[in-house]
């Protein structure tokens, strides 16, 4: 993944004397000692399977005059703030991204201060970038670290086997679980040649089949065309064996197949090479005659009708023209019916290779951060911009169309809108080709028919599909076009091939400005070591900056925002996954790139999926609905502009730029759609916040329902206590007011409370039930009569005992009932008897109460329940009444 780390930019506005007095008064004496690489804090900033290879510490990044460490490891340049110790975008580089390194001397400006001429002359690596960055880091002299590092780089920065990149070292290949490529391409055909929409099904569910194409198989080999897919579409009354005829004639067997279908006209887009017609372009064939007369054929109501076919040639008239020298050469109208032939006139790969160069060259003179450390405001000693007179700002504003940049990308979007046009409006064919058909060609191949299907403009359909069809299935150079070794093509894994010479020029100029403010020279020639192959050009860079300038003019057309693209090209330039290594479908296959390299659209789709539709690679204005069919732009809106998230992000910080904090910002897109995703990402933030308050809400009502339950049961469970203590007092009342007539007293004691505190004072314990039997307290529940806590483990004895000070009436025992209540005793006639003339209710007001002395007094206990079986045990004991008339009631 790549690193999203902090970029720290210092004051740009300074010179190179500012760097001078950091070099000077820095101290030196840990250059060549001190803790190794390892002590750095790494974690978090090395990928998997990156190792260290070597070193350089109190290395000055002179672009933005900051101090740091810079590492040199298997995969890429790291640079490391001495201060922040965070890694500084800028300085931090993919070997592969790198174009061209060298050695680079400083001149002592005329204009500087003479205190300058005492400074020490610095040692100056400078890296040049294909992703537009060029960054200079300062060394001390005397220091080898210089040396070490460049020595390294050269090691490393162009390998030599296919098997030492990178992508290789992965463990973790992230193809795993992924259709294969072709099953992919095959899916892809289906739609195309399906029916209408994405998924193109019939009303049945099943897929319904143009039954005027068929897949073909007549390349499974790739004897017919090495760099063709292993399967294509062609028409099909066209037999295989007259495919492989025609792909005699056309150069490098890159016969015409099929690459889109209009869902409801029935044109179609097609690819090619150039005709090999020969030097007197007299030569014909007619199997490709044929082939290509076929796609102009459609069927209506049974009846074949013809229609026009436009043969789209990208290169320049007097191009096409000399390759005729060489055996190749452009069709002839008369040869093929009902045919048109235009040329786009788009410019070779050697021109485009010139131009990024003066591109970068101007971006890096004129923009906020240069790689001599000044801004093109304070250049040239600080007396004026862009060199101090008119003449030099004059040629300022001429160098970026000198650069030719944007009238190339102008010549493509034009010549893609056109061929959109043709199909969409005229429902003619197109068929496009270039010298070799694989970097013109499928530019504007890819371009149109980004144009015409929807389902390009999504993440899936773009990257699956558009991608991988138009790019990677057709044998586009990439190993070529990077500068990065290649197989062979053979079975023996131990052999590739390194396209071109290491030592190749890149370019007319040096990328070092040659102004006369500049202060470097060049110590080296423009055939440096590290310089990449003549056959390196920003091909797919140049189609994606074309795709950027179409979701600028249709920002609501795109699934995916400009973000994305800048992440994609990095991916791609870096070399780090496998999809884009080799040259061809073939290539990779044989290299078995699926099973040990990892998956660039798996990389980004996992960046996605951890994020949401929050991340920066999702368009926040994308509307499907609003652009569901093709988009064709006005001639007079295709005039490109720099794509400031790719071409500005390293020579325009933030200082300079309204609405931007980083470069990274940059690549995030404009201020509008930087400020659409903050508010994006707050509403988001907001929204998780309500669903977090509204689950508390539901928490807390529940914790209430539950807490109400819980207090209604403990509101009756204390109502039935409360009853029930209330029963239970009376009751004892009842109890106490009997026994009180009887002229007792009642003691309760706490057994639990004697034993912990001792035995209680009979004043204490004792209740003088005479003086409160009249008294009847509030039953309180958990609490005693005396107002002291109730625990339902605390255990009570109750002793009575006569009442010696009670004033009992002499006469008391012998008032009869009928004395005294003016009734008598029911069981016994003659009254009662114990004791002997008293009455059982014995002056007691409460009624009902009775006792049967008599049978109280044949009571017995047998003599066997003192015997040893019945004490052990009890349970055989057993009361016996003699006579138990009546009981005990």
């Amino acid at each position: 993944m790549q690193l999203k780390n902090k970029i720290a930019f210092g004051d740009l506005a300074g010179d190179m004397e500012g760097v001078s007095s950091w070099l000077d008064g820095h101290d030196w004496t840990s250059v060549e000692s001190g803790s190794p690489a390892s002590s750095h804090c790494l974690d978090g900033i090395l990928l998997q399977s990156e190792d260290i290879i070597a070193e350089g510490r109190a290395v000055v990044l002179v672009n933005i005059d900051a101090p740091g460490t810079l590492l040199v490891t298997n995969f890429r340049l790291i640079f490391i703030g001495e201060g922040s110790k965070q890694v500084i975008g800028l300085g931090t580089i993919p070997l592969a991204t790198i174009e061209k390194l060298s050695k680079q001397q400083p001149l002592r400006s005329s204009s500087a201060p003479r205190t300058r001429d005492r400074a020490p002359l610095r040692r100056l690596l400078q890296i040049v970038g294909k992703d537009m960055r060029v960054c200079v880091f300062g060394f001390r002299p005397h220091s080898k670290q210089r040396r070490s590092i460049y020595d390294a780089l050269l090691r490393v920065i162009r390998p030599l086997r296919l098997w030492d990149m990178f992508a290789f070292s992965s463990h973790v290949p992230a193809f795993v679980g992924q259709t294969d490529a072709q099953s992919r391409l095959r899916s892809e055909y289906l739609r195309i040649i399906g029916g209408t929409g994405a998924t193109r099904l019939n009303g049945s569910g099943s897929l319904k089949l143009d039954i005027h194409y068929r897949l073909s198989d007549a390349n499974a080999d790739y004897t017919m065309c090495p760099t063709y897919p292993s399967l294509f579409v062609v028409p099909a009354s066209v037999s295989d064996d007259e495919v492989q005829q025609a792909a005699i004639f056309r150069a490098r067997g890159r016969v015409p197949v099929l690459c889109w279908l209009h869902p409801e006209n029935g044109a179609v887009l097609v690819r090619s090479s150039q005709p090999l017609i020969g030097i007197m372009m007299n030569s014909r064939s007619n199997a490709d005659e044929k082939l290509v007369a076929t796609f102009c054929t459609s069927i209506s109501q049974k009846h074949f009708q013809r229609r026009k076919l436009y043969i789209a040639d990208a290169r320049p008239r007097k191009n096409a023209l000399a390759n005729g020298a060489m055996g190749g050469g452009s069709e002839s109208s008369a040869n093929y019916f009902h045919s048109e032939v235009v040329f786009l006139g788009i410019d070779n790969i050697h021109a485009m290779r010139d131009s990024l160069g003066r591109l970068r060259d101007y971006v890096d003179v004129h923009g906020a951060a240069s790689s001599d450390g000044s801004s093109s405001l304070l250049r040239s000693g600080g007396w004026g911009w862009g060199g101090g007179n008119l003449s030099s700002m004059t040629a300022a504003v001429s160098a970026l169309g000198d650069s030719g940049w944007l009238m190339h990308a102008h010549g493509i979007l034009a010549g893609a809108a056109w061929i959109a046009a043709r199909i969409s409006l005229e429902g003619a064919s197109v068929l496009v080709h270039c010298s070799d058909g694989w970097d013109r060609t499928t530019q504007l191949i890819s371009l149109a028919g980004l144009m015409l299907d929807p389902y390009y403009r999504t993440f899936q359909g773009f990257q699956q599909a558009l991608v991988e069809k138009d790019w990677l299935a057709f044998g586009h150079p990439f190993a070529d076009r990077l500068a990065m070794p290649t197989f062979s093509g053979s079975c023996n894994p131990t052999v590739e091939v390194f396209r071109g010479s290491l030592s190749g020029s890149v370019g007319p100029s040096s990328p070092i400005r040659t102004a006369p403010a500049s202060s470097f020279t060049s110590s080296t020639s423009s055939q440096s070591p590290g310089a990449v192959s003549s056959n390196y050009s920003p091909i797919f860079v140049q189609w994606v900056d074309c795709v950027a300038q179409l979701l600028r003019l249709y920002p609501r057309a795109f699934e995916f925002s400009s973000a994305y693209l800048v992440e994609l090209l990095d991916c791609v330039l870096s070399c780090r996954f496998g999809n884009f290594l080799c040259n061809s479908e073939k290539e990779r296959l044989q290299a078995g790139v699926s099973k040990a390299c990892e998956c660039v659209w798996k990389h980004l789709d996992d960046q996605r999926s951890l994020v949401g539709p929050e991340h920066d690679h999702f368009n926040l204005f994308y509307n499907s609905e609003l652009h569901s069919g093709a988009l064709l732009p006005p001639a007079a809106t295709l005039a490109p502009i720099l794509w400031p998230q790719f071409h500005l992000r390293w020579a325009c910080p933030s200082d300079m730029l309204t609405g931007y904090s980083t470069p990274t910002a940059w690549a995030q897109g404009g201020e509008l759609e930087m400020q659409a995703r903050l508010l994006a990402r707050r509403i988001t933030s907001m929204e998780l916040g309500k669903e977090s308050a509204e689950e508390k809400v539901k928490d807390l009502v529940s914790g209430v329902q539950s807490m109400t339950q819980q207090l209604q049961a403990e509101k009756e469970a204390r109502k039935s206590a409360v009853a029930f203590a209330a029963r239970a007092h009376k009751e004892a009342a009842a109890l106490r007011r009997a026994v009180e007539t009887l002229g007792c007293k009642i003691r309760f004691t706490n057994l639990k409370s004697s034993m912990s505190q001792g035995e209680a004072s009979d004043e204490d314990t004792e209740i003088n039930d005479r003086e409160k039997a009249s008294e009847l307290p509030t039953i309180d529940q958990g609490a005693t009569n005396d107002g002291s806590s109730f625990d339902e483990q605390d255990q009570f004895s109750v002793s009575v005992s006569l009442d010696s000070e009670a004033d009992i009436p002499a006469n008391h025992f012998r008032k009869t009932c009928q004395q005294e209540y003016g009734t008598s005793c029911s069981k016994n006639r003659e009254g009662c008897k114990w004791p002997q003339n008293g009455c059982s209710r014995m002056g007691s007001g409460l009624l009902g109460l009775r006792a049967n002395f008599d049978a109280l007094e044949q009571l017995s206990i047998l003599d066997s329940y003192f015997d040893v079986e019945h004490v052990q045990n009890p349970s055989t004991y057993s009361y016996h009444n003699k006579s138990h008339p009546s009981g005990v009631t």
